[in-house]
């Protein structure tokens, strides 16, 4: 399974309501055209006592025929021809077997996929499994599968022309490229701009180089050469940028991101680093000038949403998603690889303040756009958990290293299903769980292969794996509530709209799909029983002036506080898709007891929703021994609060730095702005 940010855009302008991204193949064509395919079943592997188990991966690997040309060929294609790659998707039988399917249809004359067989962002991704488990465990099979996969990844990188350095995207049963798939997948051909797959192919040449250096200096010496070639399609466009911005919503963001975003960038970055780390110091060049990109795309955690996050898009300030958001954990490495402090301490807040906000709202959904909703799938989790492990490993306090076994309980079972969605007696990650809990047994490269990478990194961390594996559910979590505007009480002259085209406004999701449109002097008032909440307006805010909304806290008819909040004014939409931005702003703490919020409107307010994030946000977790607590501060402020399950555990600053016992006294101690973790 590949995802692209357009193959998001494109779902969610189609939705009117929140978008389920789907995380199987993408269309019953392809289910029915798998009929002729044979089933097969993945093999056990004799592992030991390791998570990680290969056979899956293995299972998905296709042998392929390569023939020479003028653009394409790849290390030692005159002796042998044949290079392996993964299918895109696996289909479930129903009865424990899989059977191997390309993207889109295919057509039973010719057998050709309208998209492909296989594909560079899942080749590049499992070529970087297959390395990191050779070179964790010695097996000198996933060494070989490693030189294989990625002899299949430079064939696919075109080797002269103007597109020199770029990267074709499909590939078909019989080895021919498909540069213009069905449907059409920016760029178009696939190999005419930078890309996704450019950047993982930088990631998995990277990687590849670092690893065979030692080992193969001839096989070594290709893939560094292949990796400035690389550098030397990248030099054309986002690193002539460097030290440019573009316009986004009256802000200024770094146009020197690979396709205009940190997700793929990030994703660079850790083969860059890997590269620089064996002396290659091209690769160093370009990995300080990508590390200023990213960092400049992080958050302040105490300014509100999005609590930390690095922003993965130059095209929404207010979208982030799960899959791809390597960020925290590029950051992290290559902050300390380069000795740049700041990077470092924008990975931790990342890890240690957004992450905890994550889990507290059910999980790693796939995008908060700009509220948590869509179906989790496992390249999300792998993100949080590399994420918090690497912003562990460049500085932070080991209780980023229990945040990483938190999130890795999901493949466990702490998820909105309540099963584990890995089996390491067969190496299968299912591809996904749905909102309402629904799993797609279905294990396509993309789940198999963050799954892996996932348990390479628990099989790395015992301690990390030890708590992860505890964990069999989660039993309730307390994150983000939204009471919708529609839903208010609505003065006479209020309107409740809901836009023909859906809920997607081009840079996010309207809550409920609908808003409030408040002309001036009109009112909209909320019921709040939350007690010690945060509040957060969100506003769909318009590009000009459109006057304020005076936001009102009454208890009885005492005013609490007051504050403002503009209804417009986010300037010039710049490369953005639509005019104004949909961004919750915060607004104050709420007391101790029930309220009313009222909202009057001093020009033209667009208000979606009134967001109220817990003074204390947590997570319960089943585990084989009993219960394990998340405790998230939002406030900033030390808190007492009531256990919501026995236990003990420490108290920790937002990075990660222990700060004394969590229980004392009957109550749990939480640090303002940190968490706690009792088990």
């Amino acid at each position: 399974m590949t995802i692209s940010r357009r193959a998001f855009l494109t779902a969610a302008a189609a939705s009117s309501a929140l978008v389920l991204l789907p995380t199987g193949r993408p269309d019953a064509a392809a289910a029915s055209s798998a009929s002729a395919l044979p089933l097969h079943a993945p093999a056990e592997a004799a592992r030991g006592q390791r998570l990680t188990n290969l056979a899956h991966l293995r299972f998905l690997l296709a042998e392929v025929p390569v023939a020479a040309s003028a653009t394409h060929t790849t290390f030692g294609i005159e002796t042998a021809p044949t290079v392996r790659a993964p299918w895109t998707y696996a289909d479930t039988d129903g009865a424990g077997g899989y059977r191997p399917v390309g993207g889109g249809t295919r057509d039973a004359v010719t057998g050709y996929w309208t998209q492909g067989a296989y594909n560079a962002d899942d080749i590049a991704r499992a070529a970087v499994v297959f390395l990191r488990d050779w070179k964790a465990s010695g097996d000198t099979q996933s060494r070989d599968e490693a030189r294989d996969v990625m002899r299949s990844l430079a064939f696919l990188q075109t080797v002269s022309g103007p597109n020199a350095g770029r990267v074709v995207l499909w590939q078909q049963e019989d080895g021919t490229l498909n540069p213009s798939a069905i449907p059409v997948e920016l760029p178009d051909p696939s190999d005419s701009a930078e890309s996704y797959w450019l950047a993982r192919s930088v990631w998995a040449f990277g990687e590849g180089y670092a690893a065979f250096a030692a080992e193969d200096a001839a096989f070594a010496a290709f893939l560094l050469e292949r990796l400035h070639l690389c550098l030397d399609a990248l030099g054309r466009e986002s690193l002539s940028r460097a030290g440019q911005f573009v316009r986004s919503d009256g802000r200024d963001l770094p146009a020197w991101l690979i396709a205009g975003g940190a997700d793929a960038t990030a994703e660079a970055m850790l083969g860059l680093a890997a590269a620089a780390e064996a002396g290659d110091r091209r690769s160093r060049d370009a990995l300080a000038t990508y590390g200023e990109a990213v960092a400049a795309m992080a958050t302040d955690p105490r300014g509100g949403w999005p609590f930390g996050a690095v922003l993965p898009w130059t095209g929404s300030l207010g979208f982030w998603h799960a899959w791809g958001a390597a960020a925290p954990e590029a950051l992290g490495r290559a902050g300390a690889l380069l000795r740049r402090r700041d990077w470092v301490q924008a990975s931790v807040a990342d890890a240690g303040t957004f992450t905890p906000q994550v889990l507290a709202s059910g999980g790693p959904h796939n995008a908060w756009a700009p509220l948590p909703a869509e179906a989790q799938i496992a390249y999300g989790a792998h993100g949080r958990v590399a994420g918090a492990l690497a912003a562990a490993a460049a500085g932070g306090g080991e209780g980023l290293r229990l945040i990483a076994g938190l999130v890795a309980g999901w493949f466990f079972g702490a998820n909105t299903a309540g099963q584990p969605v890995y089996d390491p007696e067969t190496g299968v990650t299912f591809d996904g769980v749905e909102t309402d809990g629904r799993i797609n047994r279905n294990s396509g490269a993309e789940s198999t292969i963050h799954g892996l990478l996932t348990m390479l990194l628990l099989d790395a961390n015992p301690d990390v794996a030890a708590l992860a594996t505890s964990i069999t559910g989660l039993r309730s979590f307390s994150g983000l509530r939204v009471l919708e505007a529609e839903s208010a009480r609505l003065s006479a002259g209020c309107v409740v709209e809901r836009p023909a085209g859906g809920a997607w406004t081009g840079e996010g999701n309207l809550s409920g799909g609908a808003f409030v449109r408040v002309p001036a002097g009109e009112t909209v008032e909320f019921d709040v029983t939350e007690a010690g909440g945060i509040l957060h307006a969100l506003i769909w805010r318009q590009a000009a002036d459109a006057g304020d909304a005076v936001w009102e806290v009454y208890r009885g008819r005492k005013r609490l506080w007051s504050t403002r909040t503009p209804a417009g004014g986010t300037g010039d939409r710049g490369l953005t898709e639509a005019d104004g931005m949909l961004v919750p702003q915060r607004l104050g703490d709420l007391p101790a007891d029930a309220v009313v919020v009222r909202c009057t409107s001093r020009g033209d307010v667009r208000l979606d929703a009134l967001v109220i994030q817990p003074a204390v946000a947590t997570a319960v977790y089943a585990t084989t021994s009993g219960s394990a607590v998340l405790y998230a501060e939002g406030t900033g402020r030390d808190q007492r609060v009531a256990a919501l399950a026995p236990g003990s555990g420490r108290a920790y600053e937002a990075d990660g730095s222990q700060r004394g016992q969590a229980v004392g006294g009957g109550k749990v101690r939480v640090r303002g702005g940190g968490f706690t973790v009792t088990r």
